[in-house]
C-alpha cells in the first residue's frame, strides 16, 4: 500500500494561498461540495456562455489561487453563494477538478487528479477528461465534479466507474492500444472531440505523460507540451518510453508501492518526462508557444 499523506498536501497548482479560509465553509457532503464547483467555473467549450478573449484567458489560468483572485475581484463572497453562469471562471475539465481536489486535500482528505478517457459525452467516442479521485478510507473513488448528479446517467458522478463506458486512465487506455485490445481504427475514437484532428496514438501517448505529470501532483494544463510528447499525428516518438511509464502507473493503481516510488524517481530525474521552467503550450486561446511556468514546482517531492 503506498503511503497517502503525499495526497493530504496542497500543491503548487492546488494551494488557494490567501483565499484558504474559503475552502473552510465548503460542505463536507461530495454531492453538494461539487454543487459549489459547478457554481464556480463554467466550462469554455460546454458551458453555454459566449467568453470574450479577456474571458477566454482565463482557462489559462494555472493555479487556484490565482483563479480563486479572479472569482473574488467579480464576487467577493463565500463560494457557496450562487453566481451567474456567465460570471464564472473559465475552465476544462482540468479545473472542476483542482477546486475538488484542493478542497478535499483541505480538510485531510487524500486526493488527486486522473487523467483519461470518458465514454459519456460522445457517443461513440472516448473524450480525454480529467476527473477528481479521493481516498474513503477502504477505496479510491472518482469523482466527476463536472456532472450535476440529479441528471439521469447510468452511474452515480461521485462514484464513476473505471469501466470502457466510464472512467478509463490514459496509462489503461494506451496498454491496451499497445496490446492489440484496441486496434488502430478504435483508437481513433479517443481524443478531444470526434470533429477535431486531436485524438488518436499519438494524442493518448501524450496523455499517459499528462497523467504521470498529474499523479506527482504536477497538475498542468491539458494543451501543455514537453519532453517526449508527440507535437502532432505525425508520429509517435517515445513508445517504448510511455510503455514503461504506463506499466508503472497501473502497478501503482493496484497498490505497488515501489511502482510509486519509482515514477517519483524517473519523473524527478528525466528531462522527457517533466517539464523544466516551461513548456509549450497550444491554448485555446491562440497563443502557442513557450509559456514559462511559475512558480516551477518542486518535483524532488
Amino acid at each position: 500500500m503506498t503511503d497517502l499523506r503525499a495526497w493530504t498536501c496542497q500543491s503548487a497548482s492546488t494551494d488557494p494561498g490567501p483565499h484558504a479560509a474559503l475552502l473552510d465553509a465548503l460542505p463536507t457532503d461530495l454531492r453538494e461540495l461539487t454543487a459549489v464547483v459547478r457554481n464556480l467555473v463554467v466550462h469554455y467549450r460546454a458551458g453555454g456562455v459566449e467568453l470574450d478573449a479577456e474571458r477566454l484567458a482565463e482557462v489559462d489560468l494555472r493555479r487556484l489561487d490565482r483563479r480563486l483572485d479572479a472569482d473574488q475581484r467579480r464576487f467577493g463572497a463565500p463560494l457557496a453563494a450562487p453566481r451567474p453562469r456567465a460570471g464564472r471562471v473559465a475552465g476544462c475539465c482540468r479545473d472542476f477538478t483542482l477546486l475538488t481536489v484542493a478542497a478535499l486535500r483541505h480538510r485531510g482528505v487524500p486526493a488527486r487528479s486522473r487523467v483519461g478517457f470518458v465514454g459519456y459525452f460522445d457517443p461513440g467516442f472516448h473524450s480525454d477528461h480529467v476527473v477528481a479521485e479521493y481516498w474513503d478510507g477502504g477505496r479510491w473513488v472518482l469523482v466527476d465534479a463536472e456532472l450535476d448528479p440529479a441528471t439521469d446517467r447510468p452511474f452515480d458522478p461521485v462514484d464513476v466507474p473505471q469501466s470502457v463506458g466510464g472512467f478509463r486512465s490514459a496509462a489503461r487506455v494506451w496498454t491496451d492500444h499497445r496490446r492489440g485490445l484496441i486496434d488502430g481504427a478504435r483508437i481513433e475514437r479517443y481524443g478531444l472531440a470526434p470533429e477535431t484532428p486531436f485524438r488518436g496514438a499519438w494524442y493518448v501517448h501524450n496523455y499517459v505523460l499528462l497523467e504521470l505529470a498529474h499523479r506527482r501532483r504536477d497538475e498542468l494544463l491539458l494543451w501543455d507540451s514537453w519532453g517526449a510528447m508527440a507535437q502532432g499525428p505525425d508520429g509517435v516518438p517515445a513508445p517504448e518510453l510511455v510503455d514503461e511509464v504506463a506499466g508503472l502507473l497501473l502497478a501503482a493503481d493496484s497498490g505497488d508501492a515501489a511502482a510509486e516510488r519509482e515514477l517519483a524517481d524517473r519523473y524527478a530525474a528525466d528531462p522527457r518526462l517533466h517539464p523544466g521552467p516551461r513548456v509549450r503550450s497550444f491554448s485555446p486561446t491562440g497563443i502557442f508557444g513557450w509559456t514559462e511556468l511559475d512558480p516551477a514546482p518542486d518535483r524532488t517531492r
